[in-house]
């Protein structure tokens, strides 16, 4: 693919590199607060992005953890991209956003992310269609992620409905559509919860290789197991496999920057280990 973030991606998968890192940088958790919370913020993700950084594919900053605190937040997370961009610029930042609204209001949030927070890839709702979300999907360059079938327990109320003719469930709908019309530029990918392993499998088996972000490892209850195995693509590629809380905040000390590559190490080895079993 000439999609350059797939390509960042591919580079890091050929070194067997599965994991995002999710910046859920919650900053009542951070273990150094001086009360500067740009720079508290900041520093907290500078700190765990160097001792992680040659154990993943992506990281995946969750926007509502910095639009929390206002330009604060905002600062951190700018700085957090500019950062990745200079030191470690062949790793996708991936902001998780879940955008979507009528195409004029996407341009906005089109501008925001790429242009000037600098980021790779977004996820995105499907909800309003492709038409208003062609402001994300004509960025060639980047990764446009649509919530296909969420992790949380609540997302079955509405993504599992039967719907249409062939009465698949919607996020077989979702999924379906992205990769066979969505996908024009060669940018798209889908959200396919790790709780959801059998949906994981329909889903792979509907879009082929195109990746899939993989959220809902650990706290949320799923299983590597069931992930490696449901989620990978030909080649063994394709899973950006991501895990949040449970890297960041596995010390709330002062060895959390090396607790949390403890955990990625570990969590590296185990998805290594089932990839090629």
């Amino acid at each position: 693919m000439a999609n350059s973030t797939i390509k960042k991606l591919e580079k890091r998968w050929s070194k067997n590199l599965f994991i995002c890192v999710g910046l859920d940088s919650d900053y009542k958790r951070l273990p150094n607060r001086t009360g500067d919370i740009a720079s508290d913020i900041f520093e907290f993700n500078k700190a765990i992005i160097d001792s992680t950084f040659d154990l993943v594919c992506a990281y995946k900053p969750n926007a509502a953890f910095y639009e929390a605190y206002g330009t604060d937040g905002l600062t951190a997370l700018k700085k957090t991209s500019t950062y990745l961009k200079e030191n470690y610029p062949d790793i996708a930042v991936i902001l998780d956003a879940k955008r979507g609204d009528i195409g004029s209001t996407n341009e906005g949030y089109v501008s925001s992310i790429f242009d000037n927070l600098k980021m790779d890839g977004v996820t995105v709702s499907p909800y309003l269609g492709q038409e208003a979300l062609e402001p994300f999907l004509e960025r060639k360059d980047k990764l446009i992620i649509v919530l296909a079938k969420t992790s949380n327990p609540g997302s079955a109320e509405f993504q599992d409905l039967v719907v249409g003719e062939g009465g698949k469930p919607l996020y077989q709908v979702v999924a379906e559509r992205v990769a066979r019309n969505w996908n024009k530029n060669g940018n798209c990918g889908v959200v396919v919860g790790a709780t959801y392993p059998s949906e994981l499998v329909q889903v792979r088996k509907l879009i082929g290789d195109l990746p899939i972000l993989i959220p809902g490892l650990g706290t949320q209850g799923g299983e590597i197991e069931n992930t490696v195995r449901s989620g990978m693509a030909s080649g063994g590629w394709g899973m950006i496999i991501n895990s949040s809380r449970g890297i960041i905040f596995a010390s709330d000390g002062k060895d959390f920057a090396q607790k949390a590559r403890d955990v990625a190490m570990d969590l590296n080895k185990r998805l290594l280990l089932l990839k090629d079993s």
